[in-house]
């Protein structure tokens, strides 16, 4: 009878490769303590990133020295603590900032809307630079770019009404997402097709793990922009366009 081998692929070697917690191992029926202390720090890490401050001050100077119309605006959570006990109130504008809003649209015009989302902390620190990448893209494309909007207190459909307001053809939303227990910066963004108020998620386009161990500001922007550009031409977004673009970004690439 043969003795099995040692696995080919040890656990020790599976963790170089992830952040998830794979094979922490144990201390008679509990974790390690070094495990526990990583999992603690890391919980109270994505806690931090939940509660963090908005720079949106920050934002809109860096965006406006980029060249571009930024506003600001506010959805009708009038805090954090509205934010995150009511949804539906992060996925309106309140009265001012719609009104502030008003103006015509074009065909072609895309919308930027960067909202704080439930990782603030993640969009402080991203989002400039992925709409540095991002920018050109579009442009070289053809779209008009409508206004940069920085939302405060915003979930991801105050991005419908945004665009509706703005008579936008699509919207691009940039949001923090719900930090992970590896990834509490993590960026995400969301396409949506002529925009409107009560649409469902399965309308839009998602380019989420926008951070430093996850996707980088080049291949995320190449990404949205392949969806923008598809989603206008085709007049579709969300479970009816698939993401094709790592086909497209292979091509791209020079052969060495």
């Amino acid at each position: 009878m043969n003795t099995p081998g040692p696995p080919s692929r040890p656990l020790e070697a599976l963790r170089e490769l992830t952040p998830a917690r794979v094979g922490l191992g144990r201390s008679g029926a509990s974790m390690p303590t070094e495990a526990l202390l990583a999992f603690t720090l890391d919980h109270a890490r994505a806690r931090d990133a939940v509660h963090a401050a908005f720079d949106a001050p920050h934002l809109l100077a860096e965006l406006a020295d980029l060249g571009l119309d930024v506003r600001s605006v506010s959805s009708q959570a009038r805090n954090r603590r509205d934010y995150l006990r009511r949804p539906d109130l992060g996925r309106m504008l309140d009265a001012d900032s719609r009104r502030a809003l008003e103006k015509p649209g074009g065909a072609d015009k895309i919308s930027i809307v960067i909202g704080d989302g439930l990782s603030p902390a993640a969009v402080n620190v991203h989002a400039v630079e992925l709409v540095r990448h991002l920018v050109p893209r579009l442009t070289e494309a053809g779209f008009q770019l409508g206004p940069v909007v920085i939302a405060s207190g915003a979930r991801v459909a105050l991005g419908d009404e945004i665009g509706a307001v703005l008579g936008a053809r699509m919207v691009v939303m940039l949001i923090g997402e719900r930090p992970g227990l590896s990834a509490p910066d993590s960026l995400g963004a969301y396409l949506t097709f002529a925009p409107r108020i009560g649409l469902t998620d399965e309308k839009r386009n998602c380019v989420s793990n926008i951070h430093g161990a996850g996707l980088r500001y080049e291949e995320a922007a190449f990404k949205i922009a392949w969806l923008a550009r598809e989603g206008i031409a085709r007049a579709i977004t969300g479970v009816a366009l698939k993401d094709e673009s790592g086909t497209a970004l292979i091509a791209a690439k020079p052969i060495d």
